[in-house]
This record gives C-alpha cells, structure tokens and sequence, in this order.
C-alpha cells in the first residue's frame, strides 16, 4: 500500500495525465483497447500486488465502452491482487436515471453502482452526481467532490455586479443555493416541465428577480444545451442584462455546440471532468481544469486524511 498506482483507460487520458502530473508520479502502464469483434482487451504492464490503486475513467462517449472498460480494468487489477482499488469517475453516466419515475422503467443508476461493486472496486470517488442520493446505491463508500468552489471563484474573480444565480430547474435549487451562497448573491429559480423522454422542456415560470442584473445559470451538466439556450432566452426575456452559465460536466453531445454558439450566452464555464475536443472549444466556453481536486482527493485517501477537509478550508 505504500506505493500509489494509478491508471486509465480511453475516456479521458488527458485528465489522467493532469492528476498524475500532481501527484508526482508516472501513470501506471497499461494496455485498453477492442479487437475487430468489439471486445475490450486489458493488460495491467505494472506490478499492482498489494498497491493501493486508482483507476481514473469517467463514463462518457462513447458512454456504454467507457463503462464496460472501467468494470475489465478493475477486474483486472482485482485479479492482479492490487491491495486497494479506487474507481476514480469524475462523470457518473445514467446519473440521470436515478429513479423509476415511469412504469417498466429501470434504475439504471443503481444498476451501475452494482456493477463497479460486483467488478471488485473498494470504494468511489466522484464528482458532483446528478443526484446526492446515488452515494446510496452503493455498498462501498463513495467520497463525492463537488466544483463548486472552482466555479465560483473563477465567477468570483470576474467582478460581476448585481449578480442574481439561476437554478435551471427545481431540482438543481439546492445546489444553486450554495452558489448563491457564496457568491453573496439573490437565488431565482426557472420551473420547466421536462416533455416526456424527448429532449424538450417548457418553460412555465420564474421564482424570483432577475430583471436588470446580471444572471448565472447554475447545473450539474449541458448536455444538448437545449434546456441551456431556452434558459437564456427566458432570462433575457424577463428582464436580465447578461447571461452567464456554469456546469460541471460539459457533455456537449448532438447539437450542444451549435446551439451554444448561436445562443445569446455571455460565457459558459464548464470543468474537464469529460473532455472537451478542439472542434467544441468556443470562444464563450471556459474550461476549468479539475486535476487539482483529484489529484489531492487521490492523495487524502491514500494516506488517510479527511477529503471533506478540502471543502472546509476552501468555503
């Protein structure tokens, strides 16, 4: 346990490299890839016999063999004897689908969690879940960080006056609270109404002043920036001057980029817990890099400081 390993598969190499950079250590040698027949191969290179070992991979695109990925390697290292294995998952994919909020529909959030048990992980470490309650599904412990203190005080540093934060639905409120919180901002709140499972939502009301201030949308993840560009206008529409927008997972997927960019959004900050490519980096969209956090998360669990340490010394 006393040497720390940690590894990657395909979903996000860069943040891995970034982490490791961090921490000071080479990123452990492995090998992840499909043969003609789809299948995943994986070959741990590096000794991992009583290693406490890390595993970085979000699941994203192509979400279901990032997944698959993840559940081979930490076999892999549990067959490999690794002493303690970290499923490291900045973006915890299907978060979405947390509760059976139809008939005959799954849970597919839980569904997950048992995988990565199952697989053999020891515990989890995540960033901002869709919704709290997920640490639950798991029997294993789960640390989950959240971005907000790097969202906010990147907002913080660009002196903006009259600020109001936007939750971009009810559900998204607490945490829009706690950005309101800290930035000694108003909170309002859009109420919207999902269209079934089309990627649609209307808009029925806002709670709260946002005519002649500056608005900050507030959630977890953009991912066809649909409901982000709706957002905008309505904000735009019942008085705000400008229009910001934070998240932590900048899924982008579909027609994201094209709606972003035609979109009357100031700025969008995102983080690189799913990776950005060149073709969706916009002038109006900001990447906050999320290494740091991991990096010394990672650190606290492998010598067993406190990692909710991190968040009091910040807030």
């Amino acid at each position: 346990m006393d040497e720390m390993k940690v590894f990657t598969g395909n979903a996000n190499p860069a943040l891995a490299r970034a982490v490791v950079e961090y921490l000071g250590i080479p990123l452990g040698n492995c090998q992840v890839f499909q043969f003609s027949n789809e299948n995943i191969f994986v070959r741990i290179m590096d000794n991992v016999r009583n290693r406490d070992t890390f595993l970085i991979q979000p699941f994203t695109t192509p979400v279901n063999q990032s997944i698959m990925e993840t559940m081979i390697m930490i076999d892999a290292l549990k067959r490999a004897s690794a002493g303690r294995i970290t499923a490291v998952i900045p973006y915890y994919g299907y978060g979405r689908t947390d509760k059976k909020d139809q008939p005959r529909v799954p849970i597919t959030a839980r569904l997950i969690a048992d995988l990565i048990t199952v697989a053999g992980a020891n515990r989890v470490l995540t960033v901002d879940l869709h919704a709290a309650q997920i640490q639950g599904f798991f029997n294993i412990p789960v640390d989950e960080l959240s971005a907000i203190n790097l969202l906010t005080n990147y907002i913080k540093k660009k002196n903006l006056e009259n600020l109001v934060v936007v939750a971009t639905d009810i559900g998204i409120s607490k945490r829009a609270r706690d950005f309101a919180a800290r930035l000694d901002a108003p909170l309002a709140i859009i109420e919207k109404r999902r269209m079934g499972n089309e990627d649609r939502t209307e808009t029925l009301n806002i709670i709260g002043d946002v005519k002649g201030r500056i608005a900050l949308t507030v959630d977890d993840e953009i991912d066809t920036a649909g409901s982000l560009v709706n957002s905008v206008q309505t904000l735009l529409s019942n008085g705000a001057t400008e229009v910001y927008s934070c998240c932590t997972h900048p899924i982008f997927s579909g027609p994201a980029i094209e709606r972003i960019a035609a979109s009357p959004v100031k700025e969008v900050i995102v983080t690189d817990t799913v990776p950005v490519p060149p073709e969706k980096h916009l002038d109006k969209i900001t990447v906050l890099p999320m290494a740091p956090l991991l990096g010394e998360a990672i650190h606290r669990i492998h010598t067993g400081l406190s990692v909710g340490a991190m968040f009091q010394q910040d807030s």
